[in-house]
């Protein structure tokens, strides 16, 4: 087998989607693309959805063959992975870290080397239309800011930040696909008990959604000048927001982003 150009420690669900994400917009072929995760049903799954992938042995022949060595495994395992990586990360290897909470310092202290790079992508990015932020750390070089900014923009916006930022980008952006899909099932359920075909209510909602998404990223507009662009004095639109603030959903929405956050402080802390 040929230097592989990716190398996913963990094959899960973001691994997959990240994986085929750089696939499916060009940035990578599927063959250059290696994996390692002890589970079966995730390596069968990686493989089906990323062609020509190759599954390794274990992590150590893994690390021995990536360019760029991304850890996709959940923050608990972060301790065990490094561990085992300690002192094995070849100098001419990036080392790409997408583990929610889990510290550049850490990862340097643990593994033995500062070229490494701290993502934060989210699951959209299967679709190309992820958000992610990333931090680097002392030893990673303009190159490689610029091989990662090159395979992150390819599935989604990415942002640059300093690392104290991360965890705010864990719980906004990270999380934030769960509570959209909370609040389109929400829309969807209203649309229903107000006598919509259920199949109808979920597509409207869903498709209302992405529109008003649409709408901010492509006007530039605050989300607010667009509230007051659809609102009307005494109409529809007035009734419900003020339905949302009686039940506190904005105050909801900031409170889970901050919860989301704190949990992702949370886990850095206990590794």
């Amino acid at each position: 087998m040929s230097q592989l150009g990716i190398g996913f420690l963990g094959g899960g669900q973001m691994a997959r989607a990240l994986a085929s994400g750089f696939v499916q917009a060009g940035r990578i072929q599927g063959d250059q693309i290696g994996f390692f995760d002890p589970s079966t049903e995730a390596a069968d799954l990686f493989l089906q959805q990323v062609t020509g992938s190759h599954l390794l042995a274990d992590a150590q022949q893994l690390v021995s063959q990536a360019e760029v060595i991304l850890l996709a495994v959940k923050p608990q395992v972060i301790p065990h992975v490094v561990s085992e990586l300690s002192g094995k990360i070849p100098a001419e290897s990036l080392v790409v870290s997408i583990a929610a909470g889990i510290s550049l310092d850490y990862l340097q202290d643990q593994l033995g080397t500062t070229r490494i790079i701290r993502v934060m992508p989210n699951t959209p990015c299967l679709i190309g239309a992820a958000a992610s932020a990333y931090a680097l750390g002392p030893g990673a070089t303009i190159a490689d800011a610029q091989r990662v900014e090159h395979l992150m923009t390819a599935v989604g916006l990415a942002f640059a930040l300093e690392e104290h930022h991360i965890d705010a980008v864990t719980g906004l952006s990270g999380s934030g696909p769960a509570y959209v899909y909370l609040l389109i099932e929400a829309m969807s359920e209203g649309g229903v008990e107000m006598g919509l075909p259920v199949d109808v209510a979920a597509q409207l909602a869903a498709q209302t959604v992405f529109g008003a998404a649409q709408m901010v990223l492509e006007t530039g507009e605050h989300p607010a000048t667009l509230t007051d662009q659809v609102t009307s004095p005494g109409g529809t639109t007035l009734a419900g927001l003020g339905a949302l603030e009686e039940h506190g959903v904005r105050a909801a929405i900031v409170a889970a982003v901050r919860a989301a956050t704190e949990r992702s402080i949370e886990l850095g802390n206990s590794s």
